[in-house]
């Protein structure tokens, strides 16, 4: 893959897996912009130059306005485009919930997902111009998943997914294409929590390349990719069939009855946009067709387009 004339930008580069992100995406020929809140950026961007790239480094918050801003115009005044955008930034501030002060709630959310907003914002004008774009997210299995102790973090990363996944939808005719990474590697976030013969696999520049798939000519859009110890997989968010039991007063008791039913994965869907689920809800409530977004026949919402269906083997979520 060569990212020759290409212009991306890291955030939270300074050490780990932005580095490793920012250092891979360089020596493909891409020129970077390297941001952190501290001064590791530009040690990050001397390391670039000494392997014979171009950078320049961004000092600042992706939660301040003005930072990003002045991080993109400086770009653009360097030179002329923005087409890689990798939203890594982030902090943690673990409690259990009942032990979570609000205020680090909200800390949380505006690095990792509002900061990520207004990263994306910044440059999304640029690549709707361009008519080119690539964005990554950064989530984790924390919010996919759920792990004691992160409930702000957990937020944050599944919010990312949200966003994903309507930017892709927005950005798709203007070639904008957004993914999110879900990486496991040895970094700061990590430490003293897993013996050492486990995070000697897990090294941030094992991630990066999935980032590479991830940003390149020929990349997906709405891909959830786990990464990590050089391994790689992929996740989805999925719909059975589901039941129908109607709107009677023991709709609660029928429910119970056909729970199994309710979650039998077979024939479960990948929807496309959020109307997918609507469209089978009311083919199932006996809607032939319906007007606007909704429109869909009910054998068409019952059986998905082979586009919507998930391969063979493939059912669960990894």
């Amino acid at each position: 893959m060569d990212l020759s004339g290409r212009v991306a930008i890291v955030t939270g580069a300074g050490a780990g897996l932005g580095r490793a992100h920012a250092r891979l995406l360089a020596k493909r020929g891409a020129k970077l912009v390297v941001n952190d809140m501290s001064c590791a950026a530009d040690a990050v961007v001397e390391e670039i130059i000494a392997d014979g790239g171009e950078a320049m480094g961004a000092i600042g918050s992706v939660a301040d306005e003005a930072a990003v801003q002045a991080m993109v115009a400086g770009a653009m005044a360097r030179w002329g485009r923005v087409d890689i955008l990798v939203n890594n930034a982030g902090i943690l501030r673990d409690k259990s919930f009942a032990k979570m002060d609000l205020d680090d709630f909200r800390l949380v959310l505006d690095v990792h997902l509002t900061g990520s907003a207004i990263c994306s914002k910044a440059v999304w004008d640029i690549m709707r111009r361009q008519n080119y774009g690539r964005i990554v997210m950064t989530t984790s299995s924390s919010g996919l998943y759920g792990n004691f102790g992160q409930a702000n973090y957990s937020a944050a990363k599944m919010g990312l997914v949200g966003l994903m996944n309507t930017l892709a939808i927005e950005g798709a005719k203007h070639d904008i294409r957004v993914n999110c990474i879900a990486p496991t590697a040895a970094t700061q976030m990590l430490a003293g929590l897993l013996p050492p013969e486990q995070l000697g696999l897990l090294q941030p520049d094992k991630v990066s390349p999935g980032v590479l798939a991830l940003v390149g000519e020929g990349a997906p859009s709405k891909m959830i990719l786990a990464a990590g110890a050089g391994s790689f997989e992929v996740n989805h968010v999925t719909l059975t069939q589901g039941v129908h039991v109607g709107g009677g007063d023991d709709a609660a008791e029928q429910l119970l009855e056909r729970w199994s039913e309710l979650v039998d994965r077979t024939g479960e869907v990948l929807p496309p946009e959020c109307f997918a689920q609507s469209r089978l809800e009311l083919a199932k409530a006996g809607l032939a067709a319906a007007e606007g977004p909704l429109g869909a026949t009910a054998a068409h919402a019952r059986t998905p387009p082979a586009e919507l269906q998930l391969p063979p083997k493939a059912s669960h979520a990894v």
